[in-house]
């Protein structure tokens, strides 16, 4: 008796916003790309999702009633390395600046194209879902006491503390541990990414967010800047 090949789970989007009519347009753009999107009015209530679920992207928009959609996506990054998109009708430079330094891996300014929307998710997603998994995935670095996973972007300190990457950050920093001490350009990092289009808009926030990361009081920089080339990871890496 021959069997049905298994179908594939559609993704899932945690979406946070208090305007239902944005929720509903959403929903209805996702659906057409084998999405479904979960539609929550508080950042309370998303943060009690994500207590029992993971998503495959958040969509958090900054104007939230119970909390400011800023300090939501720090709480989701503090546990999480799931994609982040923030929607906001504040399209000033240095408020999307701020959501990048948090951690949010793109920014779409209301009013907007739901498609859009879409599109970019799909952009952030498409590496890791259309690659086969391989060994490399699997492998730890271990650079001056720090350890990196790149199957779950997570990042521990010497002293035992965890942290995760956006995907944007995890991109970059993984190129720069793949090739210590060796100066790499712009060029080839957003080669690295996949000429992700909001790879390229962010690079040097995310490069200075990383940096953040990997900031010990008296301790070397780790990643330095190399001006007119590009930057370099200055320690030796193990992949085991």
């Amino acid at each position: 008796m021959q069997t049905r090949p298994a179908q594939p789970a559609k993704l899932t989007v945690f979406i946070v916003d208090d305007e239902p009519e944005i929720g509903q347009l959403l929903q209805d753009a996702m659906s057409q790309f084998d999405m479904t999107g979960e539609v929550f009015s508080t950042a309370a209530s998303m943060l009690a999702a994500l207590g029992s679920r993971t998503p495959d992207a958040c969509i958090v928009d900054l104007g939230l009633p119970d909390m400011e959609g800023m300090a939501l996506i720090n709480e989701i990054r503090r546990k999480s390395s799931v994609p982040i998109i923030v929607l906001s009708a504040r399209g000033h430079s240095t408020d999307r600046v701020m959501g990048l330094e948090l951690g949010a891996d793109d920014y779409v300014v209301k009013p907007f194209d739901p498609r859009e929307v879409v599109a970019r998710i799909r952009s952030i997603l498409r590496r890791s879902l259309d690659q086969v998994p391989s060994q490399n995935m699997i492998e730890t670095a271990r650079f001056e006491g720090w350890i990196y996973r790149p199957a779950s972007h997570s990042l521990a300190s010497p002293e035992g503390e965890e942290t995760f990457l956006s995907t944007g950050e995890a991109t970059l920093l993984e190129a720069l541990l793949r090739a210590p001490k060796r100066v790499l350009t712009r060029d080839y990092l957003l080669e690295h990414g996949g000429r992700d289009e909001s790879l390229d808009r962010s690079i040097d926030v995310r490069i200075s967010r990383i940096r953040k990361k990997l900031n010990r009081k008296d301790g070397p920089a780790h990643i330095r800047t190399i001006y007119g080339s590009g930057y370099m990871l200055t320690c030796d890496v193990k992949w085991s």
